[in-house]
């Protein structure tokens, strides 16, 4: 028989192969022991991963979570009507052109609040600036309806 290098890379393979298949061989073992054991007792998935909610505190968690957010700045939008318009006619415009608006005038004006409608109201101008007079505000099923139509 040939003499066996220790330093030979296949030879390690071979003793790293036979360490895990001896491993592997005395694995069922272990695996048929613990499949004698009972398995622990069933429990609801939702009593581990969520807890109680205690409804005597409700009206001081909810003054708290409103606290937290009244700082967060947002985007508020008010749009007198919109206009689809060609590139052409984008490209002709210049300083006193007029664009026609889909929005009759007199007819009140959306309030967008980041992009959602929350209101509809007048313009009012205030000591020479522009305001917005709300005269309606959309309620969560209105808004629901609009999105249907």
């Amino acid at each position: 028989m040939s003499e066996v290098n220790k330093d030979d890379p296949v030879d390690d393979a071979m003793d790293d192969w036979g360490s895990a298949l001896a491993e592997q061989a005395s694995t069922p073992l272990v695996a048929s022991a613990a499949a004698a054991t009972p398995p622990p007792p069933a429990t609801v998935a939702g009593d581990r991963l969520f807890q109680p909610l205690q409804s005597d505190t409700g009206p001081e968690i909810a003054k708290g979570d409103i606290d937290r957010v009244l700082d967060v700045p947002v985007q508020l939008t008010a749009e007198l009507g919109r206009a689809r318009i060609t590139i052409k006619n984008l490209l002709q415009l210049s300083q006193g052109s007029v664009v026609e608006l889909d929005g009759l005038a007199g007819e009140p004006m959306d309030v967008f609040i980041n992009g959602y409608l929350i209101a509809q109201g007048e313009v009012v101008v205030v000591n020479d600036k522009f305001g917005i007079r709300l005269t309606d505000i959309i309620t969560p099923s209105e808004r629901i309806q609009k999105l249907n139509r």
